[in-house]
């Protein structure tokens, strides 16, 4: 696969995690979204929405998105978010996406979240080559809080093989246990 860069473009993802983090600072009043569309020096497009969102009850969203365009027909695309819950559960999300003129595409995201009851990750990316040949992967872990008991799942994709996933499960002292 090919990849193409955008001239004069940070990716999406880290304008968008910036973004995200300035959106920490603004106070509760100033909650609302944001939008910016604008020619960039690439020839095309760049555009970005901030969003920042506060519950009755105390809970609180952000996110940013971004895209950006050039003439040549390649997109990039990204986008993080982040949450609060009144009652304690945070979470947060990051993605990035690159589309090329040739057909060509590549993802990776993750998010984690957590609260009282245990903690999540998951991360996975995927390829598509200009012949549409695809890969894909995803890693997801997840404990429980009240155990320290885990679950680690993998699996992936491959558009000649076709699908595989692992699923092993471990107690607080790392030992696999079977999985109920």
């Amino acid at each position: 696969m090919t990849t193409h860069r955008l001239p004069l473009l940070a990716t999406a993802s880290a304008t968008a995690a910036l973004a995200l983090a300035l959106l920490g600072a603004a106070a509760p009043a100033e909650a609302g979204a944001h939008r910016v569309v604008r020619p960039n020096a690439a020839g095309g497009t760049t555009a970005a929405t901030l969003a920042n969102r506060h519950g009755p009850n105390g809970g609180q969203w952000q996110s940013a998105r971004g895209i950006a365009t050039d003439s040549q027909g390649n997109a990039v695309l990204g986008g993080a978010s982040r949450f609060t819950g009144p009652n304690g559960g945070t979470g947060q999300r990051a993605g990035r996406t690159q589309l090329n003129a040739d057909g060509s595409a590549s993802h990776a995201s993750g998010f984690t979240a957590s609260n009282a009851r245990g903690n999540v990750q998951s991360s996975g990316s995927a390829t598509r080559d200009a012949d549409g040949n695809v890969n894909q992967a995803r890693s997801t872990t997840a404990t429980s809080a009240s155990t320290g008991n885990s679950v680690q799942s993998s699996t992936s994709y491959n558009s000649d093989t076709g699908r595989t996933r692992s699923t092993t499960c471990y107690n607080a002292s790392g030992a696999v246990i079977a999985c109920r």
